[in-house]
């Protein structure tokens, strides 16, 4: 599918962007402590607007369909089963201005001051929660989704396109949980099939609902637990998340984690069918680097 001329220039470039944020010394002691933080503002209003008009036509158009980027994070990519939670990978490989976001550089700003001065991204992704039906995204830890070879430590920060609250699906936290262990975890619904993950023996009783303005964020560490509710609301719940992370060997998994290595799922066949000969051994390649000279 092609991108339309008016989504393939940013409002602003990267390095120039009109609306610069920071943490205070207190923030960053607060998110150390508590795992997250909560931001009323990491972007302009006319660049979440600008924003919006991409998100919608990238799952309207279902790009990265066909190589697996685009799957329902709670079901099995059945055809004939409406998705409850549309999830896109690498968002900016369809549309590069994203890669110039004020987000992104506020972001990358951000994670240095948390992470360090090597901190880089590493992923990101796009969250849909359609109008009325957008399903529950159960308790997890981001952690529990990295497969072998994972090389680093990371922070997501998470922003939402338009008011998020309790009714609409914004985040909830367990305070002080990313010092704890990585809990075990279960494919959604015991269904391998399925890519979301579930924890397993959590206590959600001190719960922290986080509702945020369009064009706030949230920031939590990889083994902050955390949970959001269905989409009640008449409108779609839509979330751009940018993950940023410092690689080191000692980061290095070297091993799946259970959960991941029974996986069973249309969106991973999909994205083998797609590469090529050559593109599985650079991968290869890329992962063996990854374990040996970090």
């Amino acid at each position: 599918m092609s991108v339309p001329t008016k989504f393939k220039n940013n409002i602003e470039a990267y390095d120039n962007c009109p609306l610069k944020v920071m943490l205070t010394e207190d923030e960053i002691h607060a998110f150390h402590e508590q795992g997250y933080l909560l931001l009323p503002k990491i972007t302009t209003s006319e660049e979440v607007a600008w924003m919006r008009g991409i998100y919608d036509h990238l799952f309207e158009q279902r790009l990265g369909w066909d190589n697996g980027d685009l799957f329902d994070f709670a079901g099995t990519d059945d055809a004939r089963t409406p998705a409850t939670l549309p999830q896109l990978l690498d968002p900016s490989r369809y549309v590069h201005a994203l890669r110039k976001t004020t987000f992104r550089a506020n972001a990358h700003r951000i994670a240095k001051q948390l992470l360090g001065k090597s901190a880089k991204l590493v992923y990101e992704h796009a969250m849909l929660k359609p109008a009325g039906t957008g399903g529950e995204t159960p308790w997890h830890q981001d952690e529990a989704f990295h497969r072998k070879y994972t090389n680093y430590q990371a922070i997501t920060f998470w922003m939402p396109l338009q008011p998020v609250d309790s009714l609409n699906g914004c985040l909830e936290f367990i305070s002080g949980s990313h010092k704890g262990p990585l809990l075990h975890h279960h494919s959604i619904n015991y269904d391998r099939r399925i890519p979301g993950l579930e924890a397993e023996g959590v206590d959600a009783s001190q719960l922290i609902v986080c509702p945020l303005p369009a064009g706030g964020a949230s920031i939590h560490h990889s083994r902050m637990l955390h949970h959001s509710s269905p989409n009640r609301s008449g409108g779609p719940r839509r979330a751009y998340a940018l993950v940023f992370g410092v690689c080191s060997r000692k980061f290095t998994l070297r091993k799946d984690f259970p959960w991941n290595a029974e996986k069973a799922t249309a969106r991973e066949k999909r994205a083998i069918e797609a590469k090529s000969t050559v593109q599985h051994c650079v991968d290869y390649l890329k992962n063996i680097a990854k374990a040996v000279l970090r």
